[in-house]
């Protein structure tokens, strides 16, 4: 049982770090770290999470799971290929906010294919408690504790992870938008087009240096995890999506440490002797249309808040978002008001401003490469 003091001041001091402005890096290490005080872990994994997809944009570790990366790849494999009621995707479409496996009947953990292939028999961990990060702007990402030996995670620890749930979101969605405008004019279209061939045993045969080079920028930290993972997780969610009709490749938008966005598509490939379960995967530089979106759901707005913004977006004053919407004049300024507020700024244009980032204002009408990244600038001559 969690002391009902230690539990309050861990809920608390998670709630302040949500607030204060953190990056993720810091929000997640510190978030985590407090939450080890009440309920003890060997081990732990952080992901980040598109909330378009659900799919993983970046893994952190801690404890025993340090600089650990040998199984990254399988993970991902089995985190997005396999069925299964507790991966994290599965969680929030059911709106679980948190469980632990020994919580559930034995045959669901005899059946875990994550369980059985890995946890237990590669980490010796006996026991996985997850959460989900959830608040009213969307699922935000995910946090794994590990206990071994006959350790395990009782009601009351899942309890209290669950009411940690939309703190957790806060301080990832706050660490997004911190990060905003932090790119630092890194050229990303010298690396040639980013591809990534992945076969039907769920293994990289073969990737091109560019997307070699890309992924490399992904890691950077020792915490940080594999960035193949990533890959060969949406390469195991678009070969179970290439098997039901009508379902929607995965993508993933991902935020890189010197701030660009990348988008990462997977798509089942079918050769010509008939083999199927070959996937590509391509690496792409978001475009702003692509990245709005997920912009305008950190902020945490309304739905009506963000079809406000959407109009701010595309020019249009007072007057005519009011007709468009239906609403008086006087409703669309309150509306603007709440959305500055929450996004940290005091005119529309400074709005445009923060969604619209430097990783693309200074290169708005510059023609893209066929590798998808924006061209480089070409200095005038003197």
């Amino acid at each position: 049982m969690i002391a009902s003091l230690t539990a309050e001041r861990v809920r608390g001091d998670v709630e302040v770090l949500s607030r204060a402005g953190l990056g993720i890096d810091d929000f997640l290490s510190e978030a985590v770290t407090a939450v080890r005080r009440a309920v003890p872990w060997v081990g732990a994994c952080v992901g980040t999470h598109d909330p378009a997809s659900l799919m993983l944009t970046s893994a952190r570790k801690y404890g025993s799971l340090v600089a650990n990366h040998d199984h990254d790849m399988l993970w991902g494999t089995l985190e997005y290929g396999a069925a299964e009621s507790t991966s994290f995707r599965s969680l929030a479409f059911e709106n679980v906010r948190a469980v632990s496996m020994l919580q559930l009947p034995r045959e669901v953990i005899a059946s875990s294919p994550r369980m059985n292939r890995l946890m237990r028999p590669v980490y010796g961990f006996a026991d996985e408690a997850r959460l989900v990060f959830r608040d009213s702007a969307g699922v935000w990402g995910c946090l794994a504790v590990f206990r071994g030996g006959a350790a395990r995670f009782s009601d009351d620890d899942v309890d209290f992870l669950g009411s940690l749930s939309e703190s957790f979101a806060r301080g990832v969605r706050g660490g997004i938008l911190t990060r905003l405008g932090a790119g630092t004019g890194e050229d990303l279209s010298n690396n040639g087009p980013a591809v990534v061939m992945v076969d039907s045993a769920g293994e990289i045969s073969q990737i091109s240096r560019g997307a070699e080079a890309l992924l490399r920028t992904l890691a950077t930290t020792v915490h940080d995890g594999d960035p193949r993972g990533l890959v060969i997780g949406l390469a195991a969610a678009a070969r179970r999506a290439g098997d039901t009709s009508g379902a929607p490749l995965p993508r993933a938008r991902v935020r890189t440490p010197s701030g660009h966005w990348l988008v990462l598509h997977a798509s089942p490939m079918d050769c010509r002797d008939g083999a199927t379960g070959d996937v590509v995967v391509t690496i792409e530089e978001a475009r702003p249309p692509e990245i709005v979106a997920l912009v305008v759901a950190a902020f945490g707005l309304t739905q009506r808040e963000r079809d406000v913004t959407r109009m701010v977006l595309q020019g249009c004053d007072t007057k005519e978002i009011a007709a468009a919407l239906h609403l008086s004049g006087y409703t669309v300024q309150d509306h603007l008001k709440s959305v500055f507020a929450k996004a940290g700024v005091r005119s529309r244009r400074e709005l445009i401003a923060r969604i619209y980032f430097d990783q693309y204002v200074p290169r708005m009408g510059a023609e893209t490469m066929p590798n998808g990244f924006f061209a480089p600038a070409v200095e005038a001559a003197p």
